[in-house]
């Protein structure tokens, strides 16, 4: 990740495309204070810009400013969002938004008082997140793995089986695939390291089919893409980091995160990156994994993100128990 020393150095598109208003001096501020001081990524800083500026469009239609904001302003937005047919998840996310703000400018002394205080959060997690059964994982990545294993196989059917394999084996979000160079790599031990969110650290394990696709891939199909790049300029990782990226395009260039959506959605049209992480999770707890092991693997900062899971988890549990247990087998017949 990029660090920047002063805030002169942060792209122009995080922070001056906030428009002209009372507030955006302000937000401007915080957005900044989140990317230099706290190390968020690009795309978290726009999403709490978007989330900022909604909020200081309804608190100015109030006639007030986000330092003038009170509880009920905060309260009337949250029953705006909901009136609106803002899902509950999209609103816990704004809140927790205004409540991260709010207490940055109490620390620096700008406001009095925190108006997100004794604000219960809107129901999390109501829409359980979609997992796909085992056999549509396992199909998926049995025919990525055929074309892998094709005596003609190129660079692209490696790279792509190598991939697949690793968003389930890890449970990886997008955006950390994306982010891998070849140093962050540690096949010997089965293991990689990973960035999330706030550019923080973790080790993810790997089992041993996506070790062995991610070492054809290095040894036969990344070295025919690097050979593919167009520029003749030295390839410069992202981020300041040493190596260069894992997952390259038919170009030579890292993969983006729209092409990775693209190549899911091109194995199965009803799955989804995101979709193989929740599953990787799923998976686990049905198998008996414990809550804190992956919340570990998954990186979750809290382990309410985690809990989730165990919903998703007890309609296997009912079916095992319809099935083996004699009393709830004479209830269903």
């Amino acid at each position: 990740m990029e660090l920047y020393q002063d805030l002169s150095q942060i792209p122009s598109s995080i922070i001056d495309r906030v428009p002209e208003t009372h507030n955006a001096e302000l937000m401007r501020e915080y957005i900044a204070y989140l990317r230099v001081e706290k190390g968020l990524r690009p795309l978290s800083c726009e999403a709490y810009k978007r989330d900022l500026l909604q909020f200081a469009e309804f608190v100015e239609g109030e006639n007030k400013l986000l330092v003038s904001a009170g509880h009920a302003e905060v309260s009337g937005f949250l029953a705006h969002l909901g009136n609106h047919g803002v899902e509950s998840r999209s609103a816990a996310r704004k809140l927790s938004c205004l409540r991260g703000f709010y207490r940055w400018l109490l620390l620096d002394k700008r406001i009095e008082r925190d108006p997100t205080i004794n604000l219960d959060s809107p129901a999390s997690w109501k829409v359980l997140p979609k997992s796909l059964a085992p056999s549509e994982v396992n199909d998926m990545l049995e025919r990525a793995g055929v074309a892998a294993d094709h005596s003609e196989a190129d660079a692209i059917a490696l790279r792509d089986c190598a991939i697949l394999e690793l968003l389930y084996a890890g449970g990886l979000r997008v955006s950390e695939l994306t982010g891998l160079n070849v140093a962050d790599l540690s096949l010997d031990a089965g293991r990689i390291m990973v960035r999330g969110k706030g550019d923080k650290e973790r080790i993810v394990p790997l089992g041993r089919p996506a070790v062995e696709a991610i070492e054809k891939y290095l040894a036969q199909g990344r070295p025919a893409l690097q050979k593919r790049r167009t520029s003749g300029a030295p390839f410069k990782p992202a981020f300041g980091l040493s190596g260069s990226k894992l997952f390259l395009s038919v170009r030579g260039e890292p993969l983006t995160r729209q092409w990775i959506w693209h190549l899911v959605k091109s194995t199965n049209c009803h799955a989804s990156p995101h979709m193989l992480r929740h599953s990787c999770a799923t998976h686990m707890v049905e198998h008996g994994a414990d809550l804190r092991t992956v919340q570990t693997l998954l990186g979750h900062a809290d382990i309410a993100t985690t809990q989730v899971y165990t919903h998703l988890a007890l309609g296997r549990l009912k079916a095992v128990h319809r099935q083996h247990h004699p009393r709830a087998k004479r209830a269903v017949e």
